[in-house]
């Protein structure tokens, strides 16, 4: 099971959830999806969170529908929230998943997935390069999102001070190492990743099924 969401305390009425850093890092992903997701098709994305990172997506690639999902009832009013407001045809309402668990949806084009693997047990991490195997077609993309350890060292000091922050809260937590995520993903049957550096040292991992 992911690790709770922690969310901002600016809450609309309507429910959606705001998260200055969406605000920051969504283009940049962005331009990395353009090339990395297939021109058409569904993206899934796992743990959604509030929702702001799949309205940006869906708005930005029409070509494409988007299904969110999270495990948090909380985050999902959030993002149908957002899908209410937003209006967008492409973007479906919120999914219950849980990485680790069986998971209620049989087939996508891609898997996407921001902020998540290092905010939870290793077995979420697992739980989601398996399930992405599952649905995805060969060639597939699972893209993922977030700080990562590389060569068995932190990229900068801020995420190893994150890290610790991360492992004080819960010792399963923390940033995980990029050749232990590339492993587990050949175990489950997806090729070598493609990484892109993002700003505030994340990294943008693509894994594709074999």
């Amino acid at each position: 099971m992911t690790g709770p969401r922690a969310f901002p305390a600016d809450v609309a009425p309507d429910g959606r959830r705001f998260s200055p850093a969406v605000a920051r890092n969504r283009d940049a992903i962005l331009g990395v999806l353009r090339g990395a997701l297939p021109p058409r098709g569904l993206v899934l994305e796992v743990a959604s969170g509030g929702g702001e990172h799949a309205v940006h997506f869906a708005a930005g690639l029409p070509d494409l529908a988007f299904q969110p999902s999270d495990p948090d009832p909380v985050a999902r009013t959030s993002i149908d929230a957002w899908g209410q407001a937003a209006g967008l045809a492409n973007l479906r309402p919120a999914l219950a998943l849980d990485a680790t668990a069986d998971w209620p949806i049989a087939a996508a084009d891609a898997v996407l997935c921001i902020n998540m693997i290092h905010i939870a047990p290793w077995d979420a991490a697992l739980g989601l390069l398996a399930g992405a195997a599952r649905i995805l077609p060969p060639g597939g993309p699972l893209a993922l999102y977030g700080p990562f350890r590389r060569g068995g060292a932190h990229t900068a000091p801020s995420n190893a001070a994150f890290d610790q922050s991360l492992r004080a809260q819960d010792p399963r937590w923390g940033v995980r190492d990029l050749e232990a995520v590339a492993a587990a993903g050949a175990v489950a049957g997806f090729g070598a990743p493609a990484v892109t550096e993002m700003p505030a040292n994340n990294l943008v991992v693509v894994l594709r099924r074999g």
